[in-house]
């Protein structure tokens, strides 16, 4: 009897399937410096311990991305380790600040499954929750993955489809326990736009571009315990080239839009997130922001952008377009991402 794990392939899968997936792993400074090293990020906020308390918050906690890269890291043994690609994100919200120290723990709901006409692959529905070791939800989304099948002459399930919502509603975003931008240091933050500053409707080229390394994804995809196949494994694909974790393109974006949006300091909620096309080492990424919408909080020094943030690849950003005359997302596009970020007012 084999004792190794292959992975579950779609006809594993069944609705209302909990999956308790291991290994807890407790956040270090260490996961701060790498991800620091890794990505451009210049988030006061998540810099210095200081600017944090002027805030309201204990200290400076581990960016969101970071704790939602752990979090979705241990569902990739269970969830898509024979995935052929993470197709999207929706109802994802930050409810705590994670910081040095806290133990992340995830499990997930299979809330969806449907084959697709080829009879090779099935798309997985799941809502996953990681924890805190107090047992407090950090992060919790629901996300999509196309999945091999291990025999396709496995009868197809009856196909479920769960009613996602399109987007978090502003009044349900859940704001850290005593954050205050009251005193916010515009100064030390880098950039003197308020939350009235921004238009429905603008768009933002936020300029600066990075190249994507082999070794930085791969750093990247261990660091977050992420194994699936196609991100390190270059038999895995038939192209022998290792496709990147989608969550690196993300990091690289959000800490790219910086420029342009350095005062939209915490991500409370994901809304939609689609990888619209595979990126590869070598390629150039640059990001753009839209402002979406705007809303006032129960906070009354904070306030809410949603944000469009999309990462283009191999120029800049310049035209700011995401799709064709056709509908569909130009050959560039790597990430279209709808997002809630918290922004002093």
């Amino acid at each position: 009897m084999t004792k190794t794990n292959t992975g579950n392939f779609f006809e594993d899968f069944q609705i209302g399937q909990i999956l308790r997936h291991p290994a807890p792993r407790t956040i270090t400074e260490g996961d701060r410096a790498l991800y620091t090293a890794l990505y451009p990020t210049r988030f006061a906020l998540y810099s210095s311990d200081a600017f944090a308390r002027e805030c309201g918050l204990q200290e400076s906690p581990i960016e969101d991305l970071a704790a939602f890269h752990v979090g979705f890291g241990k569902t990739v043994p269970d969830v898509s380790l024979n995935a052929v690609a993470n197709l999207g994100y929706a109802e994802c919200r930050f409810q705590r600040p994670v910081y040095a120290g806290d133990t992340i723990s995830t499990q997930s709901e299979v809330i969806g499954l449907k084959q697709n006409s080829n009879g090779k692959t099935g798309v997985v529905w799941v809502r996953s929750t990681a924890e805190n070791q107090l047992g407090e939800t950090v992060v919790d989304w629901a996300r999509w993955v196309m999945v091999r099948k291990r025999d396709e002459t496995a009868p197809a399930p009856n196909a479920v489809i769960p009613e996602l919502a399109p987007a978090v509603a502003a009044e349900d975003l859940i704001l850290p326990e005593d954050l205050d931008f009251s005193a916010y240091d515009t100064d030390l933050s880098g950039q003197q736009h308020y939350w009235g500053d921004y238009e429905v409707g603008e768009k933002i080229d936020h300029v600066d571009g990075v190249t994507i390394e082999e070794a930085e994804h791969m750093l990247a995809t261990r660091l977050w315990q992420n194994t699936a196949k196609v991100h390190f494994n270059a038999q895995a694909r038939e192209d022998g080239k290792r496709l990147i974790y989608g969550g690196h393109v993300i990091s690289l974006a959000r800490a790219l839009s910086f420029n342009g949006l350095a005062n939209a300091q915490m991500i409370a909620a994901i809304n939609a997130g689609a990888h619209a096309n595979p990126c590869f080492a070598g390629d150039t990424v640059y990001a753009w922001s839209e402002v979406l919408d705007k809303a006032e909080t129960a906070a009354p020094s904070v306030g809410a952008l949603r944000l469009r943030l999309v990462a283009v690849k191999s120029a800049p950003a310049s035209d700011l377009r995401l799709k064709g005359d056709d509908g569909r997302y130009l050959g560039d596009v790597l990430l279209d991402l709808d997002l809630w970020a918290l922004i002093p007012r």
